[in-house]
């Protein structure tokens, strides 16, 4: 069914990093590729502090990530791309038409609409994406192989 999946969030320093990461963790299926970028990505940066420390307390390290941005180029090597917010799933449709019918939302069966923004708001907000990326993830997994 997919072998490719791209997360999208607003910098790709907080939220698609995490998400990538979990799911290159978790999605067993052999030959299976992960990445993210971001519809404003700060390019060439890390993952931001916080979301480095929150993962690496369950054993992911993503200290390696660099930002990049979203472009037609990633968004059609991938089978499935996974937004954070409505506001990423708007970017793409108006600038990535042809990408309809594989962009959901992260969330997408779980009873929230969307993974909050932790950028510029502490630790404790990190570690609440962490924990809602980690339902998420486990969501889709039950639903990719």
């Amino acid at each position: 069914m997919f072998s490719s999946i791209l997360v999208v969030c607003t910098g790709n320093i907080c939220r698609s990093p995490m998400g990538e990461h979990l799911l290159r963790d978790r999605w067993r299926k052999p030959g299976a590729r992960v990445s993210s970028a971001g519809i404003a990505a700060l390019v060439g940066y890390p993952a931001d502090e916080h979301a480095i420390a929150v993962m690496q307390e369950h054993g992911i390290d993503v200290g390696e990530h660099r930002a990049r941005q979203l472009n037609s180029e990633l968004a059609f090597s991938h089978d499935l791309i996974l937004f954070m917010d409505t506001s990423h799933e708007r970017w793409i449709q108006t600038r990535l038409p042809a990408a309809r019918g594989r962009v959901y939302a992260m969330t997408k069966w779980l009873p929230q609409d969307e993974v909050p923004d932790p950028y510029m708001r502490g630790r404790n907000a990190f570690e609440q994406t962490y924990a809602e990326l980690d339902a998420a993830v486990n969501s889709w997994l039950q639903r990719l192989d």
